[in-house]
């Protein structure tokens, strides 16, 4: 049963939050918010992969990743950022292991179809296998997101962070996350670390200007 975050959960989680924000994001040269509306699409928002990626040359994989970061923060506009986040998508999704990349297939199509038991299943097996495979740890934090345990998905976000402090969507997350439960300071603050990594991030403008009014108050 999904589980939110009240009582002595939501002090752990404020807890393990301070925790999180504290992680400096260091860049070389350089999940959706649950809305009221029962209704309303829980993948709202999320930063997530796109279904079709790039290849990436063996070999080029982790020495691309700095590169790539560095070249997202100066991105010219919105369309070359596009292409280099995928780029990192792709560096980030592979798994080297084709049982884990097979599982990670087999997760995506379970919450496509909106089978998050299995999707949970799937991806705690990849993450039994390769405990050190990020993307394992973020899919799988926002299948609790989306199911709305969000003290399962925070302590996931927390196994992202640690191993990729530049991981924008769990940044993202991690703010919508923060922002469901009140909490729009720290909802800001993450929001503000997923902008400095990712400055053209689709739609965080919008979200750090009206969360920096509520928590800050209008510029006199």
């Amino acid at each position: 049963m999904p589980t939110n975050l009240t009582g002595m959960n939501r002090r752990r989680a404020c807890l393990a939050l301070s925790a999180l924000l504290a992680i400096s994001i260091t860049t070389p040269a350089v999940y959706a918010q649950v809305l009221p509306d029962p209704h309303a699409d829980p993948h709202e928002g999320l930063i997530k992969p796109p279904d079709q990626l790039p290849s990436i040359p063996k070999g080029e994989r982790n020495r691309n990743l700095d590169f790539l970061f560095g070249a997202l923060k100066a991105a010219p506009d919105d369309t070359s950022a596009k292409e280099i986040e995928n780029r990192i998508w792709a560096v980030w999704t592979e798994a080297h292991s084709e049982t884990a990349n097979l599982l990670m297939g087999r997760a995506k199509k379970a919450a496509d179809d909106k089978d998050y038991d299995l999707a949970l299943r799937m991806l705690s097996a990849v993450i039994e296998l390769k405990p050190d495979f990020t993307e394992a740890w973020n899919r799988r934090a926002t299948i609790y997101f989306l199911k709305k345990d969000y003290t399962n998905s925070l302590a996931d976000i927390s196994k992202v962070l640690s191993r990729e402090p530049r991981h924008f969507g769990a940044l993202s997350g991690l703010g919508l996350i923060m922002q469901e439960i009140g909490d729009d300071k720290h909802a800001l603050d993450a929001y503000r670390k997923a902008l400095e990594v990712y400055p053209r991030l689709k739609g965080m403008d919008e979200k750090i200007k009206t969360l920096k009014e509520k928590v800050e108050g209008r510029n006199i």
